[in-house]
């Protein structure tokens, strides 16, 4: 035997996942919006007489009319004249009073502004425990779940063996499964047995 070259390829490597958790980030919105209600509100009601001329008219007729009854000649003159103003002065304070107390119901709308605050949370990532294929063990952060395994690349694996022997004065390769466990081949009807490498015969010569 000459020379043994090894055959080798490459095969992806995976590891088993044996654990998932999903990593999640939390986020709060403030939301501002308006709220309106209708609100019940009294007002004043107009008033046809803002002066309150009409009052301060009919109590000084009437505080007159009152006047009038007492006594007589010239006092009766002055008593008519006293009760006309205080009348008058007496009928306008009534009705400005009727005025203050006569008041409208109405409804408006009032509005306020108001926040309201949410919170969500998202997985942004996942955190992988994984079993090589050694058998150790190990985790990585990923940014989408994974299936049941991970890729770790590839790696050279030896798939043969190029055996380079001489016979009869000639070099010839075979290619073989397994590394041959000496440094002759056997060989039967003149042909190497590949399959048993590990076997040599005294009687053959390679």
């Amino acid at each position: 035997m000459v020379n043994v070259t090894p055959t080798t390829e490459k095969q992806a490597q995976y590891a088993q996942v044996i654990g998932t958790d999903p990593v999640r980030e939390s986020s709060t919105t403030s939301t501002p919006h308006q709220v309106c209600n209708e609100v019940a509100v009294q007002q004043q009601a107009p008033t046809r007489d803002p002066h309150r001329i009409t009052g301060t008219a009919i109590g000084a007729v009437v505080g007159g009319l009152v006047g009038n009854q007492v006594g007589g000649g010239t006092g009766r003159k002055l008593a008519t004249v006293g009760g006309a103003v205080g009348g008058a002065y007496a009928g306008r304070a009534i009705q400005g009073r009727q005025q203050r107390n006569n008041v409208v119901t109405t409804t408006e709308q009032q509005c306020h502004t108001e926040t309201s605050t949410s919170t969500s949370s998202k997985t942004v990532a996942w955190n992988v425990t994984y079993r090589n294929p050694d058998g150790t063990t190990g985790t990585m952060r990923m940014g989408s779940k994974p299936g049941s395994r991970i890729s770790l690349g590839s790696d050279d694996k030896t798939v043969g063996y190029d055996v380079t022997y001489r016979y009869n004065g000639v070099e010839q390769t075979v290619r073989m499964d397994d590394k041959p466990a000496g440094d002759r081949l056997p060989v039967i009807d003149g042909q190497v047995v590949t399959q048993v490498a590990s076997a040599t015969d005294g009687n053959n010569h390679g």
